[in-house]
């Protein structure tokens, strides 16, 4: 169903109750890491399900129902989120004070990010291969950290007369860590930066966390606190990772509460996604290959020339999230193919930018197939390009499914603020993602 409101199709409760319990997961799961391990506690005793982890940062779980030979239907999203990083040597005093040295991940707006209460969420692995999981600032008691602004007296020259995106450059962002010199010194022990120090300490004292163990670390600066309901009617949910996190959660629920499948079925999260899908974590790995190698070899099947037909004939939607109108700046929208908050899953047959660039356009027939089945199973979408044709654009997995010849279309939620600290979904549009997939 196209074109409709997507609430006047819905029973509101179970809208409701379906967007707590991702709410809830969005508040908890802020890395990759935390993803995995919530999917693998959430599906270890459903049975007819699979799980392939990769690396400890993506995940596939695969449905055994068919002939694999016949290829998968696959939903492939990407569970990374943009984000600020811990450098490898981060930690350093000046004036006094403890701060830490970043390098942001993704494309943020970096305005975005300062004066407000941040936590840290990650791992450190010690030299012997100790792994110490890190979350400070989201459990009650916990410090918070944050990013200094420039107080408006003082940044009329130095920010207010630069462009937005120059106003704060990536080195100036420094995290606030710290700010007691240390109290005691070690007999004849010269301690220069004495608040580094007492930080140090700290570290060590309450984490087990050495200076030189941040080299064999990824910590993640992530925006504090839970997601939250938003507006009146509390019809949206703001928080940080929709993008593309919603779209994951869906997927992995689909495949979960599915009764049927008309083909073995796959769903994958990867990982890389907001910096290129690089790594041996994203789509442009040859991971998912390998995964499917396993599967086929499980039933006996090793030749590779079968493998590549079986890629072949497999169908995928990759799940990602698209921009949604946003009141304020409709201008950069044409909004005939525009997304609208509230209006179901949409479908997108291109992405790219600037004439398709870099995009997979999915075939007409492929599309048909899909709209065939939302319409026959009453889940109302509709179509979205990602804004005016020489407004901007962006990317998603879609390309890179397509390389294995795979027929791939995108489908997922809109939002307003996208890759903000604070990204808005409307929690019909989040129902109408999982009736979907």
């Amino acid at each position: 169903m196209k074109g409709t409101s997507a609430w006047s199709k819905v029973d509101k409760k179970e809208v409701f109750d379906f967007a707590e319990n991702y709410r809830k997961f969005l508040s908890q799961c802020k890395t990759e890491r935390e993803v995995v391990e919530y999917m693998k506690e959430l599906l270890k005793d459903q049975d007819g399900l699979k799980l392939f982890e990769i690396r400890g940062k993506a995940l596939v779980i695969f449905a055994d129902s068919g002939d694999v030979k016949n290829g998968f239907r696959i939903i492939a999203s990407h569970i990374d989120v943009p984000r600020i990083d811990l450098k490898p040597n981060p930690l350093f005093e000046d004036t006094e004070l403890a701060m830490m040295e970043t390098h942001y991940y993704g494309g943020i707006k970096k305005y975005q990010w300062v004066a407000r209460p941040l936590a840290l969420h990650g791992v450190v692995v010690k030299e012997d291969g100790t792994v110490i999981k890190v979350n400070i600032g989201d459990k009650e008691g916990d410090p918070v950290f944050t990013f200094a602004d420039l107080l408006p007296h003082l940044s009329r020259k130095i920010q207010g007369d630069k462009k937005i995106s120059e106003a704060i450059p990536g080195e100036k962002l420094d995290l606030l860590v710290g700010s007691i010199p240390v109290e005691k010194i070690i007999k004849d022990t010269e301690v220069k930066d004495k608040v580094k120090e007492n930080i140090l300490r700290i570290l060590k004292e309450q984490y087990n966390i050495e200076e030189e163990d941040f080299v064999s670390a990824e910590i993640e600066i992530v925006p504090q606190g839970e997601a939250k309901d938003v507006g009146f009617d509390k019809g949206l949910i703001g928080g940080y990772g929709h993008d593309d996190r919603v779209c994951a959660y869906t997927s992995v629920m689909a495949i979960k509460d599915a009764r049927k499948f008309a083909k073995p079925a796959l769903v994958i999260l990867y990982d890389k996604e907001e910096i290129g899908s690089d790594g041996n974590t994203g789509a442009q790995s040859l991971a998912i290959e390998y995964v499917i190698t396993q599967i086929l070899k499980e039933k006996g099947i090793t030749d590779y020339y079968t493998l590549r037909e079986v890629m072949y004939k497999s169908e995928a939607i990759s799940a990602d999230v698209t921009a949604g109108v946003n009141p304020g700046w409709k201008e950069v929208h044409e909004i005939k193919n525009a997304a609208k908050i509230g209006y179901g899953l949409a479908i997108s047959k291109y992405t790219g930018h600037g004439g398709k660039y870099s995009s997979n356009d999915a075939h007409a027939e492929f599309v048909a197939k899909v709209r065939r089945i939302l319409n026959k199973n009453n889940v109302v979408w509709q179509v979205a390009e990602l804004g005016k044709i020489d407004e901007g654009g962006g990317g998603t997995v879609a390309k890179y499914l397509s390389k294995f010849g795979i027929d791939t279309i995108d489908a997922g939620v809109p939002l307003l603020g996208m890759h903000s600290p604070f990204e808005i979904a409307s929690k019909v549009d989040i129902y109408m993602a999982y009736k979907g997939y």
